[in-house]
């Protein structure tokens, strides 16, 4: 397993909310410092909540927390408790009449390794944010990432479990970090090494795709993650960012941002200290890739 986690970022917060029982969950990531963000979405069916104000031409900065969450689009009233524990701490965008909570958010498809008919609700959002704190979250099948599977080309007999990962860099006083809900349609492959660690058995799903094997598993597949720094990004570096934790997706996931997926990538800077935005980027690509692979061994363990 790689070393670190999203909360070495100083004052950044994390909290899981997991159902082992019906095999859902939720990952939240408070900001309650504030950050500048920005994000990415590369798969093609994503299932997300305000991700357009984090376009670089748009007038809000950034989000106060970011929701992972299963349970599909189901899963987006998640954010709804998100956003009523950030409300009662008096945290959110300064209207002049009311500050309003900014919840960016995505969802996984893991309605078939549960139960189909419960999902994370507005209550469990609310949970993890009460379980969120500056120590290290779980990793495995945990939070949003319990019932995340991978390697589903061949349907879900052939699938294995994904999971939640997360990893970190350090460059001197520089902290690059990611963490990840991993439910790919393809197999999760050892950046360093390039075996597979998990994924579809008796065949690799980029070959099953090509040979036009692969079941039509459409919206039921995605990577969803968070790249984060201390470092002051502007908004448009911040996007910059949620671009190269795609980089770490298609380092390490193969195939990766399929029609089948819905790959969504959130980035921010919490802009403590200074740093060059080129190596920022260089340690989100791994970081981003790391923490994919944490999470799949941690599945599996």
């Amino acid at each position: 397993m790689y070393s670190g986690c999203i909360t070495d970022i100083g004052g950044v917060k994390a909290g899981h909310y997991t159902d082992d029982k019906n095999k859902t969950g939720c990952t939240v990531v408070l900001l309650p410092g504030g950050a500048v963000c920005g994000v990415d979405v590369r798969g093609s069916a994503p299932g997300t909540r305000e991700t357009d104000l984090l376009a670089p031409m748009n007038t809000v900065q950034g989000a106060n927390a970011f929701l992972l969450s299963g349970g599909s689009a189901f899963g987006l009233a998640a954010a709804d408790g998100v956003m009523r524990w950030l409300d009662e701490k008096d945290i959110g965008f300064d209207t002049g009449v009311a500050r309003v909570p900014i919840v960016s958010a995505a969802v996984l498809f893991d309605l078939a390794v549960g139960s189909a008919s419960v999902r994370p609700t507005a209550g469990n959002g609310y949970s993890a944010c009460s379980n969120a704190s500056e120590n290290a979250p779980a990793q495995g099948l945990v939070g949003a990432g319990v019932g995340a599977t991978v390697g589903k080309a061949g349907g879900m007999g052939l699938a294995q479990p994904g999971g939640f990962g997360a990893a970190s860099i350090r460059i001197g006083k520089v902290v690059v970090a990611a963490c990840f809900a991993v439910n790919a349609m393809g197999d999760v492959i050892d950046h360093s090494s390039g075996q597979k660690i998990a994924g579809m058995q008796g065949m690799d799903s980029a070959e099953a795709i090509m040979q036009a094997a692969a079941q039509d598993l459409s919206g039921a597949n995605t990577v969803i993650g968070i790249v984060g720094t201390n470092a002051s990004l502007t908004k448009e570096q911040a996007n910059k960012l949620a671009q190269t934790g795609q980089d770490g997706i298609a380092m390490c996931v193969r195939p990766a941002h399929t029609m089948f997926d819905g790959d969504t990538v959130f980035a921010f800077g919490t802009g403590q200290v200074q740093a060059d935005i080129n190596a920022i980027l260089a340690a989100g690509t791994k970081a981003a890739a790391c923490a994919i692979e944490n999470a799949v061994r941690g599945g599996a363990s």
